[in-house]
Parts: structure tokens; sequence; C-alpha cells
């Protein structure tokens, strides 16, 4: 008994609306786990720079290069961990805030475009 190859089926969809809500919490969501990676980041980064010595090398070449040896250039007052981290966390929460507004607008304009352009085309297949 031989099998029939059989055309796979095909189905058109258009996205037509999208629910503005919905792309608020999935946009907020995103953007928290962004702001979290961020953080993180800039915590790793900073503590492999102050293990390394690069703090303290940038420093003294300010110093060399100035000559302002008698006052002492110190890089770890302008870069200390809790100044960068709260700097990081302020960026983090405006990055939240930025992405949420903006893929809401981006949601409610694509609805009143939608008219004049027709939807995304989406194609649904059951190739295996």
């Amino acid at each position: 008994m031989t099998e029939v190859a059989r055309a796979p089926k095909r189905a058109r969809l258009y996205v037509t609306r999208v629910d503005p809500w919905s792309v608020t919490k999935v946009a907020f969501l995103l953007s928290l786990a962004i702001g979290i990676i961020l953080i993180t980041a800039v915590a790793g980064l900073w503590w492999v720079l102050d293990v390394t010595g690069v703090f303290t090398t940038v420093s003294t070449t300010v110093d060399d290069v100035v000559g302002t040896a008698a006052t002492g250039f110190n890089l770890m007052d302008y870069v200390e961990l809790s100044r960068v981290m709260g700097v990081a966390v302020v960026l983090a929460s405006i990055e939240i805030v930025v992405v949420s507004i903006l893929a809401t607008l981006f949601a409610i304009l694509y609805n009143l475009t939608v008219g004049l352009t027709g939807g995304i085309e989406v194609v649904l297949s059951d190739d295996v």
C-alpha cells in the first residue's frame, strides 16, 4: 500500500488588530528583563574593572599627565560602586517606562493604520 503524498495545507491570516493592553504587558515584562540584565552587566563590569586595577591605573595616569600629584586625583571618588549602580538603576527604570509607553503607542498606531495597509499577513502551514 503506497502512501499518497499530499500537499501541505496553508491558511493565510491577516493581523488586523493588536490589543494595546496586551502589548503593554509584554513590553513591560521584556523591558524589565532587559533592565535586570543591564544592572547585572554594569555590576559585573565594575567588579572586573576594580579587580583588574583599571581604576587605580587610570588615576595614576591622570596624575602623571596633569601633574596634580600634590592634590591626588582619585577616580574612585567619581565611579564608586554605589554611584555607578544608582545611575544604572535610574537608567534601567527610564528604559522600562519608555519602552512600555512606546510599545503601547506603536500598537495604537498600528490599529489606526491597519485600515490603510490591510494588516500583516501570516501564513500558517502544516509542513512536516
